[in-house]
């Protein structure tokens, strides 16, 4: 299974706990803002591995934030996004979406998406924002491996939801072989609860992998 911290580059104090975790974790920077650079850089050197959390159109008309992606872009446009952002923040092993409900319902705009990870040797995560996601259908179509996200820990950010969250993506993880589940850098209980977890689920036989690594297998 694979953890993925999000949210990570609005602070420091926020990513400080996630850095020690014992195991692999695949963390997720946001492109623009005041720490994004400074996040990666510990991220690496804590030996995590580290994903551009790239900023979407969302369908509602949200804020997605600095170094989005929006729907009226050109193929152009997009591509010099995304090198934008991977200048600021790289080298990452791959990358997955903030919001972008508008912009992953899009097969056109995800094939474009799609074909810079490819060229770039890197992995696109779905982070399923949207039950209209287009991102399995266009990387099938282009014969591209991609991840996606099953369980989302903390909706509520109390210990015992976002232990019952882990629950049920251990038992996804025992059922399909496979499971990843994200979390963000801004919850408060997250990383003590991960590092508490943490043995229990090696002795109970669960292998813990970065994001990339699941991908790849």
């Amino acid at each position: 299974m694979a953890f993925i911290i999000d949210d990570a580059g609005n602070n420091l104090h926020e990513l400080e706990p996630f850095l020690g975790f014992p195991g692999p974790l695949t963390i997720a920077v946001l492109p623009g803002l005041p720490w994004s650079a400074e996040a990666a850089r510990r991220i690496r050197a804590a030996g995590k591995e580290v994903f551009l959390h790239q900023p979407m159109e969302a369908a509602g008309g949200q804020n997605p934030g600095p170094g989005a992606i929006y729907s009226e872009m050109t193929a152009a446009e997009v591509q010099a996004v995304l090198r934008r952002n991977i200048a600021e923040i790289g080298p990452v092993a791959g990358m997955n979406n903030h919001q972008g409900s508008k912009i992953t319902a899009d097969r056109q705009m995800m094939e474009t998406v799609l074909a810079f990870c490819r060229d770039q040797g890197i992995r696109f995560l779905d982070s399923r924002t949207t039950a209209e996601t287009a991102v399995p259908a266009a990387a099938q179509g282009m014969g591209i491996k991609i991840g996606e996200r099953n369980i989302f820990i903390d909706n509520g950010q109390d210990r015992a939801s976002m232990g019952r969250a882990i629950n049920d993506g251990l038992a996804l993880a025992a059922w399909k072989g496979s499971a990843v589940m994200i979390g963000h850098a801004w919850s408060p209980e997250l990383a003590g609860l991960l590092a508490e977890l943490h043995q229990d689920l090696i002795e109970q036989g669960y292998n813990l992998s970065s994001a990339s690594a699941l991908i790849d297998k």
